[in-house]
């Protein structure tokens, strides 16, 4: 349709959305020229369009969103809707849980923007690797598949992480698989990292760090957008986007769709993710509901068995040993698959100027096994009888197997804030329950003796109840002078099939399983004090976690041999400058550990290896973090951890092995001695990372390079057993084209990584024991190669 016309008179009303009072004073002017009016008292207006001009109008107030309108062969009178500014947004669901400037606590946003850049396939952790003392890790060696990360040194199941307020981390074992919930990166619009215990929050315990994540915002203008990309290991990635924009309703409507595949660096480790992202949100005007709810479907080849040492000497670093148990070509389907749903329904309403409540309900349904194909299994492991023939006796059979997980995560999370002039509070907390069954299946064996397909050789469940609540408070003492406090109170009751040691009519005692049940209440207070200066913030705070044991510590133990939860004293002190053209920021940390649980190598009264409460180890560094704008367009930062991770004492034990019968069994362990001060595994004592930046127009480039130093694979500090440093540097392109017919803009990225082809691996563990027969010690240590030099190209439409 043509945009030219006669002259046409044009009347109508501008009014508030949500209120539907008028908008005195609001401009209405016809588009690229400088004719127009101003609207009544009454919100009404009339202006003549000039003859040959655009039939557009443009409809401005100051703490509005402007509007654009087509009067092209409109002759009733027009209403005008405008949007506020200032309406809620979905930032009001994560702010009980975040940190700002006044508070007392080490922590680091990531942008939309900074995710953007790095966002073209790879998983979470990715994101995050740039994040001052932050490491990542890849079982497929490209950031596809099975991701992880760790924050000073502290994995992921001691990394408390939430989406809008919602616990991720799982019930029993405290693990986060961001493989569940693949392409997560392109529906989330900022990540705040709190290092060491940071504030109280919902789920597990933070006893390094805690990962609040934000889904998107949602755009206040209808878009559509897709993304594609492919890049080295035939790794494809396609994702398509839409949103309806802030319709004059109120409503907003989000989605996304997703694809992720690739073949991964090392052999067989493939990966074929699937995912969606549905949002809807309808503003008040005090009030804002909102629902989400995102799923992911993943398939990925066994790459988690890692490389033996041996075969990454010899040049052979993609070497995949899944699925050789299997005679000739490897089991094809030896894989994980998974599928998690996530349901998500928030409500905030602002009760006056200065007060406000929100609350969310929940559930989480997973679902998945994995298969894997066993050679020589004992008939009497899966409840199968043996075979009897006349000259013979079949007791054990080559098989396939799959383990099942069938779990759900339901509950509610809340707060309350209240602010004055002189002090904040909050007050929230939230109750969720685990109901999660275990099971195993024999989907296939040579020699099937008695048992039916797919009969349940292992069936129990777990029962995790979690209740919080908290309370956290800012006094201003002065302008400059902030005083924080938080006290949370939280009870834990886990119900599981367990081991117990149960005297028989003889006197012998016998380990059986038996149903059991194990309570915790803890206290865990926190305090600061934080001082704002213009562009200087300087803070000190001092903060007390407690975590209970993993599920594999309750089942594989009796109570006799349960270990103790752990203790964490958390304290933190720092300083962060401002200036003209850069900034500079310290971080000094030292978390005093309790009873921390670590791999000695010792097993328990049930035979399985354990995690041994240690007394005293500890984490003590500075994180420092810096960044100038060398020229205009051309900008540094970087950041730097130098650490000491430490137990102090703890005593190291192996295994003994014997043949008997032809079979490797342990029959005890043995001392190796007694460590002192020696290095926390996977700890390294200096993590860098810099980001070189430029900008000009539509083009921009960034490098991205990282240094992380020795890490050990068990904590006796022998270089045999440890991961050799790595500095990898990573180079990312992009244009951005904004005039293009059709489209509103078209976004080419491409990345190379690992420009200059390092070699390196970032994860690894050893196998190790002592030979009943000679007395030596073996070990073997396995390593997850990572990928040389690879790219990614995406491109990008947006409507």
């Amino acid at each position: 349709m043509s945009s030219v016309l006669v002259a046409q008179t044009i009347t109508g009303t501008v009014t508030d959305a949500q209120s539907n009072e008028p908008l005195a004073g609001a401009n209405i002017i016809q588009l690229n020229t400088g004719n127009g009016v101003s609207a009544d008292n009454n919100g009404e207006f009339s202006l003549t369009l000039q003859d040959g001009e655009s039939s557009k109008i443009k409809v401005t107030f100051v703490g509005f969103k402007s509007k654009i309108i087509d009067t092209a062969e409109r002759d009733e009178e027009l209403t005008i809707t405008l949007v506020s500014n200032t309406i809620n947004s979905n930032e009001v669901f994560v702010k009980a849980l975040r940190v700002d400037e006044a508070s007392p606590m080490a922590f680091d946003n990531v942008s939309r923007t900074d995710i953007e850049e790095k966002n073209l396939g790879q998983d979470m952790p990715y994101m995050m690797s740039s994040s001052p003392s932050v490491t990542t890790t890849s079982d497929a060696g490209a950031g596809v598949g099975y991701t992880g990360m760790r924050i000073r040194g502290v994995d992921q199941a001691r990394i408390n992480v939430t989406i809008n307020g919602i616990p991720l981390n799982d019930a029993e074992s405290h693990g986060v698989y961001w493989v569940d919930i693949p392409d997560l990166a392109s529906s989330v619009e900022n990540i705040q990292i709190q290092r060491g215990v940071g504030t109280s929050t919902n789920g597990a315990a933070a006893f390094g760090a805690t990962v609040n994540v934000q889904t998107s915002q949602m755009k206040n203008e209808a878009y559509g957008k897709v993304n594609t990309g492919l890049g080295s290991f035939n790794t494809q990635k396609a994702n398509v986007m839409l949103g309806s924009g802030l319709m004059d309703n109120g409503w907003q409507f989000e989605g996304r769709l997703s694809k992720i595949t690739s073949d991964g660096y090392i052999d067989r480790a493939s990966s074929d993710l699937k995912s969606f992202y549905l949002s809807a949100a309808k503003h008040g005007e005090r009030s804002l509901l909102r629902a989400d709810v995102f799923s992911g479907k993943e398939k990925t080849y066994h790459a988690w068995n890692g490389v033996p040492e041996s075969e990454v000497e010899s040049g052979n670093r993609t070497y995949n040993s899944a699925g050789t148990g299997k005679p000739g070509e490897p089991y094809e389907n030896q894989t994980d698959n998974y599928q998690q749903d996530h349901y998500q329904l928030h409500y905030f309403y602002e009760l006056a100027d200065n007060w406000n409540v929100n609350a969310s309900l929940h559930y989480t349904y997973g679902r998945g096994y994995y298969e894997e194909y066993k050679a020589d299994q004992k008939f009497d492991e899966y409840s199968i009888d043996s075979i009897q023939f006349p000259d013979t006796t079949i007791s054990s059979s080559d098989l396939v197997r799959r383990k099942w997980l069938d779990n759900h995560f339901y509950g509610t999370v809340f707060s309350t804030s209240y602010e004055s002039d002189v002090w904040s509070l909050t007050l929230g907390g939230g109750y969720n329950e685990y109901d999660g069954d275990h099971f195993g299946e024999v989907v296939w064996a040579e020699y099937a003796g008695n048992t039916d397909v797919e009969n349940r050789y292992y069936d129990n469940n777990g029962f995790k109840t979690d209740f919080n609540t908290y309370l956290k408070g800012q006094y201003y003492v002065t302008e400059d002078l902030t005083l924080y406090a938080d006290a949370q109170i939280r009870n834990v009751t886990y119900e599981f099939l367990g081991k117990d040691r149960i005297k028989d009519q003889n006197g012998n005692y016998n380990v059986v399983d038996v149903r059991q049940e194990d309570k915790l209440t803890f206290l865990n207070p926190k305090a600061g004090l934080t001082y704002n200066k213009g562009n200087h913030r300087a803070y000190l705070s001092f903060s007390v976690a407690n975590k209970e044991p993993t599920r594999e510590e309750y089942v594989d133990s009796t109570p006799e041999s349960r270990p103790k939860y752990e203790t964490l004293y958390d304290w933190e002190a720092g300083y962060k400058g401002s200036f003209n053209r850069f900034f500079v920021g310290a971080n000094l940390y030292y978390m005093d550990y309790k009873n921390q649980l670590i791999l000695t190598g010792e097993i328990n009264d049930t035979g399985s290896a354990i995690r041994q409460n240690v007394d005293d180890s500890y984490r003590a560094g500075i994180e420092l973090q810096a960044g100038v704008e060398i020229l205009e367009g051309l900008e540094w930062n970087g950041n730097a951890t130098f650490s000491k991770n430490k137990i102090k004492e703890y005593e190291q034990f192996t295994q003994v092995l014997k043949y008997i019968n032809g079979e490797l069994k342990a029959v005890g362990t043995k001392s190796r001695g007694v460590f002192k001060d020696t290095d926390i595994s996977f700890s390294p004592n200096f993590i860098g990372n810099s980001k070189l930046r430029f900008q000009q127009a539509g083009f921009s480039a960034v490098l991205n390079t990282k240094y992380v130093s020795r890490q050990y694979l068990d904590n006796t500090q022998a270089k045999s057993r440890s991961i050799d440093p790595y500095f990898v540097n990573d180079l990312r392109i992009g244009y951005s084209w904004e005039e293009v017919p059709m489209v509103e803009n078209i976004e080419a990225n491409f990345v190379v990584n690992n420009i200059f082809n390092e070699m390196y691996e970032n994860k690894g563990y050893v196998w190790d024991y002592v030979s009943a027969e000679t007395n030596d010690y073996n070990y073997y240590n396995y390593y997850y190669p990572q990928a040389g030099r690879n790219f990614m190209l995406q491109l990008s439409f947006t409507f």
